[in-house]
């Protein structure tokens, strides 16, 4: 007589159904010393809500003809997370995030919002998970849901991915030291600028604006790369580094 599913929260209300032979009428089901909620009945099947417990509970159906041999259901905890990694990512999703926690071992979803990934799970105290991709930029709660429960408390950003246009002025001798101005979009959490994939000195003006100073570089024209939270953004020779004047 097989029992389905065979574990459940300790707050009960998990629904349960259990299959076999002669169940018709059956007038209780227990779990442990506890009664559960019949809600459907047929001759090889008993659906019930399971009651509060804890531990590991024999289950018995009892019905006109006497009472079935027990099966074992097991209660478990409500998961508990302590970290998420990392705490950010592009609207577009995709990116793997980890939780560590407890009792994650019988996760089945991460909700972000109101949207759900699957996770994978790698002990009861760890698992990671694709973010989906968001609904809008911004924060919204992270809820992992096991067989005992759900929880929430942590959160996770989406960002807009940056772009960036032509810098002002596109062009400054091999020495370095000019001061360029790149205009964009989603530059505020800006963590980098290259000329070339040369780091650059640089200053986040607003959500529309960085400015940077260029770094030495060689004659010719180079890619200017900003790097946020949300991704990076480059433009194609977008700085030229020319020689310097001699006489």
């Amino acid at each position: 007589m097989p029992i389905s599913p065979n574990q459940g929260s300790t707050g009960g209300g998990t629904t349960v159904t259990i299959t076999g032979t002669g169940l018709s009428g059956a007038t209780a089901v227990h779990f442990g010393s506890k009664l559960a909620t019949i809600t459907a009945n047929t001759a090889t099947s008993v659906t019930v809500t399971a009651p509060s417990g804890s531990g590991t509970v024999n289950v018995t159906v009892t019905t006109p003809g006497g009472t079935s041999n027990p099966l074992a259901f097991f209660y478990v905890g409500a998961p508990f997370k302590a970290t998420l990694s990392p705490v950010s990512g592009v609207t577009a999703g995709g990116n793997t995030v980890t939780i560590t926690g407890t009792g994650l071992s019988t996760a089945t979803s991460v909700s972000f919002g109101t949207l759900s990934a699957t996770p994978s799970v790698a002990s009861d105290s760890q698992l990671s998970v694709t973010v989906p991709a968001g609904l809008a930029a911004g924060s919204v709660g992270v809820s992992v849901t096991t067989a005992g429960g759900t929880n929430n408390g942590l959160s996770y950003t989406y960002v807009d991915g940056p772009t960036i246009g032509a810098p002002a002025p596109d062009s400054g001798p091999v020495s370095g030291g000019t001061a360029v101005t790149i205009p964009g979009t989603s530059l505020t959490t800006t963590q980098s600028v290259t000329f070339g994939g040369v780091p650059a000195p640089f200053v986040v003006i607003n959500d529309t604006t960085v400015s940077a100073v260029s770094p030495p570089g060689a004659l010719g024209a180079v890619d200017v790369v900003v790097t946020t939270s949300g991704g990076l953004a480059t433009e194609v020779g977008g700085f030229t580094y020319i020689a310097g004047p001699g006489i």
